[in-house]
């Protein structure tokens, strides 16, 4: 198994996303960087919503219990938002979930061709959450 020296790891409001979590742990070298990102749109405002604010203290929670930070940013352009924040850390993986119905597909050749000379691989996870 190939292990990495920083990963990045793309999570939504959904508890289920701790399973790519878990996922990049697993893949993250014993001395390795583990960073847990959400990019939300610029108008959400998850304190108004219990469910939401609950799902993300639980990733926050877990993302703590694996030695990372969750970053939460505001932003329209989130596969941009994402390859920006890729780039200033040096990621060498990102993971992320593929949604059920395939949309997901979009996105993630999205963020490859915004990352496409950074040599940044970018890991699709089968139905644990969609971005």
């Amino acid at each position: 198994m190939v292990a990495y020296n920083s990963i990045l790891v793309c999570v939504t409001r959904q508890k289920a996303c701790e399973r790519l979590i878990k996922v990049a742990a697993d893949l993250k070298k014993k001395d390795g960087e583990l960073y847990v990102i959400h990019v939300t749109k610029e108008n959400w405002n998850f304190v108004d919503n219990s469910r939401d604010g609950e799902a993300m203290e639980y990733l926050f929670s877990m993302t703590k219990s694996f030695g990372a930070d969750l970053t939460i940013l505001n932003s329209d352009k989130i596969p941009e938002t994402i390859a920006q924040f890729a780039e200033h850390y040096g990621i060498d993986l990102i993971v992320l979930g593929e949604s059920p119905d395939g949309t997901q597909n979009t996105f993630k050749h999205r963020l490859e061709h915004l990352l496409s000379d950074t040599g940044t691989k970018i890991m699709a996870i089968p139905n644990t959450c969609a971005l």
